[in-house]
């Protein structure tokens, strides 16, 4: 089963009233926000470690750089 992103959720169409299940699979994520989520202070460190993965699955590699620090 692949790996998800976030949980799956129920969107229903207004128009035709159907309810449709949206699954949010890692694999369907760009490498920009993938990046992104892994840069960000909020994401949670499993979810972080999905999206290496998925980058070392897709052959990227990840540069680990220190963040410049500004000095008064």
């Amino acid at each position: 089963m692949p790996v998800k992103f976030s949980k799956s959720f129920k969107q229903m169409d207004k128009v035709t009233k159907k309810v449709s299940i949206v699954h949010d699979y890692i694999k369907n994520k760009s490498k920009d926000q993938l990046f992104e989520y892994i840069n960000s202070d909020n994401g949670k460190p499993k979810v972080k470690q999905k999206c290496r993965n998925e980058l070392n699955r897709r052959g990227i590699k990840i540069v680990k750089v220190d963040k410049p620090t500004e000095d008064s």
